[in-house]
């Protein structure tokens, strides 16, 4: 039997939960400008995990041992000044590519960069799906360097392709002839990918933010633990590279796509189009995506990606970002 009927299969026996009911939209790195509702939404109670691999408690250890030794490991940390005060930055990626590039249904936008107010950026290495590089990742990192931006990386996880499932379902740390160790195998090829096209583009960072979040016309399985499998995959290759982890998105899409999957890193979280005062409010507690500490809101404002660090996050600006 193929590798990805395998996993169509196992899908099929297990129980379907978490899918979105769209009133959870979120202002993605990927989409500025997209609806936020989820301004407005309170965080949703946690969905459980259902599917392939419902206890990661395993690998989440793991992942916290290799990220602790990759920050310990990170050359910037002491490179960077602390701050006394909130810092300013934003974030791109394929959007603000020229228009004409991309793949179909991410085609570039063209639209506008940070304002000159913006201290870091954070730029993403995809071009949507996994397995599909941001069309002009190196322009824009070398955009950064010329700025004297600090810089870091971001990169969306997506559900595999029957195809993707049997190029890449056997090639990695975990077993590949099980549902579940394909689909981490197949998260941890997507991560190794982007952090080959990162250092080809000589993009500086620290760690790697993974965006796990609806991806339009390259949608998630309707199995919360086969979505986990391939988030847990992504995020051992980032800590396997030596770089640290963290996750963006907000509490309801992250229940929607992974159910209750607990990693325990870095959040930085998404405020939709609101304001910084609500991008603000979102380092509270009460909008923990998956237990880690919160370094980054975001909101969109004029057709941009705009942050704030939350607080305690700029006295440690080596830990979320390279100097250039």
């Amino acid at each position: 039997m193929r590798l990805g009927a395998l996993v169509s299969l196992a899908l099929l026996v297990t129980a379907c939960a978490g899918d979105s009911d769209g009133t959870g939209a979120s202002s993605s790195p990927d989409e500025p400008g997209s609806p936020a509702a989820e301004a407005s939404v309170s965080p949703a109670a946690p969905v459980g995990p259902v599917g392939l691999d419902p206890d990661f408690a395993a690998d989440a250890a793991d992942l916290a041992a290799l990220a602790q030794a990759a920050a310990q490991s990170i050359p910037q940390a002491g490179s960077i000044a602390p701050r006394d005060s909130p810092v300013l930055g934003g974030d791109i990626s394929w959007p603000q590519c020229p228009t004409g590039m991309g793949i179909e249904h991410k085609q570039t936008l063209g639209l506008p960069m940070p304002t000159a107010e913006a201290e870091f950026v954070i730029i993403g290495l995809t071009n949507g799906p996994g397995f599909h590089a941001n069309p002009c990742l190196s322009d824009q990192a070398a955009y950064a360097r010329k700025r004297g931006l600090l810089t870091a990386a971001y990169a969306v996880a997506s559900y595999p392709s029957d195809a993707e499932l049997d190029a890449y379902g056997q090639q990695g740390p975990y077993d590949g002839t099980t549902p579940a160790g394909a689909l981490k195998n197949v998260g941890y090829q997507q991560a190794k990918f982007n952090v080959a096209s990162m250092r080809a583009a000589r993009l500086a960072s620290p760690l790697v933010w993974i965006d796990v979040e609806p991806v339009p016309y390259y949608e998630w399985s309707t199995s919360t633990g086969a979505n986990a499998a391939v988030v847990v995959g992504a995020a051992r290759a980032y800590a396997d590279a030596g770089l640290s982890v963290g996750v963006y998105s907000t509490p309801y899409l992250w229940d929607g796509v992974v159910g209750d999957l607990e990693l325990g890193v870095p959040e930085w979280r998404a405020a939709g189009q609101s304001s910084r005062a609500e991008a603000e409010r979102r380092c509270a507690p009460d909008w923990s995506i998956q237990g880690g500490e919160a370094v980054l809101g975001q909101w969109v404002e004029d057709r941009r990606d705009k942050n704030v660090t939350c607080p305690g996050a700029e006295r440690e600006l080596g830990r979320w970002f390279a100097a250039n």
